[in-house]
């Protein structure tokens, strides 16, 4: 009885969400959304993902760009573009206020409700695969070329960024040993959140020449200080922002304090490596860079 409750409940509460989305909506009346002919290119892209707006800025189309989201922070020109929100806390008026003829969005968008609402405009909406992978690299260049109307720049694309990544690679081949490395997410509450498999942390450590310490689950999850210690890490990987103290003479400090962190061997050694998030993460046109900043953080001289 409890469940039906609940059920009911969310029922109710996410149709007031749909309708007052879709009043909010009415701002911006639907006969005034441009409409794109079939065959022709959009004129009008929204760019929500980080990877997603860096492989338009690549492909040299961003001059049709007319928004992105929160998270496309490079290239550094397009934070002049509007800011249409973040890309899981979307909202229909946000979207539509910057009157899109075509919506490029990762996978990981939201919330689901909004999207809802989204796709029923009659905008086309065109989901990017969340897969970061070289492959997912790939097909998340094809398809947003495809619609962009410009495979054959698409083409070249992919072989330039495979290059890259090629040659980033490639030396690692005389590195003889591995280090063991922990991908740190966020400390909440002296609490460690990490990447296991499947995730984007597990797959750029592994192309840099590096082994994640974490294999028991996938995805990101919160792991026990037992968990942290016994894993033992070599080398600590977060992005830029996480973990850092205001202490400008330890700027470690607070892994340093972690009753965990502090056991593990990285920690010990100073051996904490931050970079760029979208760098890091993002699997688009900059894996090539990524890859070799991280082995070369990893290995210095030998790399």
């Amino acid at each position: 009885m409890r469940y039906m409750k609940m059920t009911h409940f969310y029922r109710l509460e996410r149709r007031f969400f749909l309708q007052s989305a879709l009043a909010a909506m009415m701002a911006v009346p639907l006969a005034s959304l441009p409409a794109q002919a079939e065959g022709a290119k959009a004129q009008r892209v929204l760019a929500i993902g980080g990877a997603v707006t860096e492989i338009v800025y690549e492909l040299g189309e961003q001059d049709r760009l007319v928004g992105r989201d929160a998270t496309s922070n490079h290239p550094p020109e397009a934070a002049a573009l509007p800011n249409v929100g973040y890309i899981r806390a979307l909202s229909p008026e946000g979207v539509l206020s910057v009157k899109p003829d075509l919506i490029l969005a990762r996978e990981n968008n939201g919330p689901p409700e909004a999207v809802e609402v989204l796709k029923s405009t009659g905008v086309r909406w065109v989901d990017v695969p969340d897969d970061f992978t070289l492959k997912g690299i790939d097909e998340n260049i094809t398809i947003i070329a495809a619609e962009l109307g410009v495979p054959q720049k698409g083409e070249a694309l992919k072989k330039k960024v495979a290059v890259d990544i090629a040659k980033a690679r490639a030396r690692l081949a005389s590195i003889e040993r591995r280090h063991k490395v922990m991908f740190v997410l966020a400390l909440t509450d002296d609490k460690v959140h990490t990447a296991g498999k499947n995730t984007a942390a597990n797959n750029i450590i592994e192309l840099a020449g590096g082994d994640n310490v974490i294999t028991a689950f996938s995805g990101y999850k919160q792991i026990s200080n037992e968990a942290v210690i016994e894993a033992a890490p070599d080398i600590i990987v977060m992005m830029n922002g996480r973990g850092e103290s205001t202490d400008h003479e330890s700027p470690n400090a607070l892994l340093e304090a972690h009753p965990a962190l502090s056991a593990t061997p990285a920690v010990r050694n100073g051996n904490i490596i931050r970079m760029d998030g979208l760098l890091l993460l993002g699997f688009g046109p900059r894996t090539g860079e990524a890859i070799s900043k991280l082995a070369e953080a990893f290995y210095g001289d030998e790399y």
